[in-house]
């Protein structure tokens, strides 16, 4: 078997020893901030590529993706540690997963629908078993073709939707589905 045959059982990439190692960095920040009781998991359709996108990341940046989480949620980050801004992510019982647990590889761009589909299954069951969520948020508009499989997945909890489509905070407007996640958690008291 050569290396180009390995596959990351994550991410379903080719897992090289640099992807595995930093596949296995990641799961390390996350682990350290995981709930134990997940009032909402956030479900985007890859982890960003540049760490300062990955909110678990402890250099704190909180860029991209994990900006507009924190600010969707009102976590403040302004004059705040890193350790500070995830600890309080946490105690609220939120936590970000991705079905793609790594960044898509530039190699793989046009295949992030076929990657989404085959670690999918793994996914939802890792939802169902493990995780066990009060409600499951769907961030990501390149996750909006599963979402009747989501639907149909008995999850054990919500879905939550923006209308019936993820909230696009990979979109065009990532500003307007963070007002509308906000809004959403704001009218419903979701978590607490």
């Amino acid at each position: 078997m050569t290396q180009t045959d390995l596959r990351c059982d994550g991410c379903g990439q080719s897992a090289s020893p640099a992807h595995v190692a930093r596949r296995l960095q990641r799961l390390e920040w996350t682990s350290r901030y995981r709930p134990i009781h997940i009032g909402a998991l956030l479900l985007g359709a890859a982890a960003p590529r540049d760490d300062a996108d990955f909110l678990y990341s402890p250099e704190g940046k909180f860029a991209g993706e994990a900006g507009s989480v924190l600010q969707a949620l009102d976590v403040t980050v302004g004059g705040k540690s890193a350790d500070a801004v995830l600890s309080a992510f946490q105690r609220g019982g939120f936590m970000l997963a991705h079905v793609l647990e790594c960044p898509l590889e530039e190699t793989n761009s046009g295949k992030i629908q076929e990657l989404i589909e085959l670690c999918l299954p793994a996914t939802l069951v890792r939802i169902r078993r493990s995780l066990k969520p009060k409600m499951v948020v769907v961030i990501s508009q390149q996750l909006a073709f599963a979402i009747a499989r989501m639907q149909s997945a008995d999850l054990n909890c919500r879905l939550v939707l923006d209308d019936g489509k993820p909230f696009a905070l990979d979109g065009a407007a990532p500003q307007d589905a963070v007002e509308k996640l906000r809004h959403r958690f704001a009218a419903s008291n979701a978590v607490g």
